[in-house]
């Protein structure tokens, strides 16, 4: 009988108080998994992102980390 492993996935998350909606991490991102929200923050497409970080490493605020998330 095979037991269920449980795996942590990365996703990127953002400081929505802290992002100046510059567009860096929109550039960057290989799925598209960012977009900046009516000109004020970004906003990260969960079902999208994989976790990579080079938004997180593009970001000029600081203001994206990468986290790991229950799947």
């Amino acid at each position: 009988m095979e037991t269920a492993v449980r795996r942590a996935r990365r996703k990127a998350l953002v400081d929505q108080g802290r992002c100046v909606a510059c567009g860096c991490c929109m550039k960057v991102c290989p799925l598209g998994a960012i977009r900046v929200v009516d000109g004020v923050a970004a906003q990260v497409q969960e079902e999208k992102c994989v976790g990579c970080g080079k938004c997180a490493r593009e970001c000029p605020a600081t203001v994206i980390a990468i986290r790991e998330v229950e799947s």
